[in-house]
């Protein structure tokens, strides 16, 4: 799906392994594979902070990192998930970002 669609490799901001990692190798291990073919965007640009904290004020829900994947994925991105309820409420008021469930 990504493949096709031309979003290879997948961008993953850092701030979301705060919230996919737990800090010991042996149990990060899965994720950990799939992070090595993403490319982690370690900076977040203020307008991207600012446009994430805008997609949390007007969908009313969604942590600051949900809002943040949401405002990366702009426009026209697809976000991979398995918070569809929270993602897709962010996505609602997005330019053109499809969620796609886990």
């Amino acid at each position: 799906m990504l493949i096709a669609a031309e979003m290879w490799p997948p961008v993953v901001p850092s701030a979301v392994l705060v919230e996919c990692l737990i800090g010991h190798p042996g149990k990060d291990v899965q994720t950990n594979r799939f992070l090595k073919i993403c490319d982690i965007r370690a900076s977040l640009p203020e307008l991207e902070a600012r446009r994430a904290a805008k997609l949390r004020t007007d969908a009313g829900r969604g942590s600051a990192v949900d809002a943040i994947v949401v405002a990366v994925a702009e426009p026209d991105g697809v976000v991979v998930t398995g918070d569809t309820v929270d993602i897709t409420a962010l996505a609602a008021n997005a330019v053109g970002v499809t969620v796609e469930a886990v």
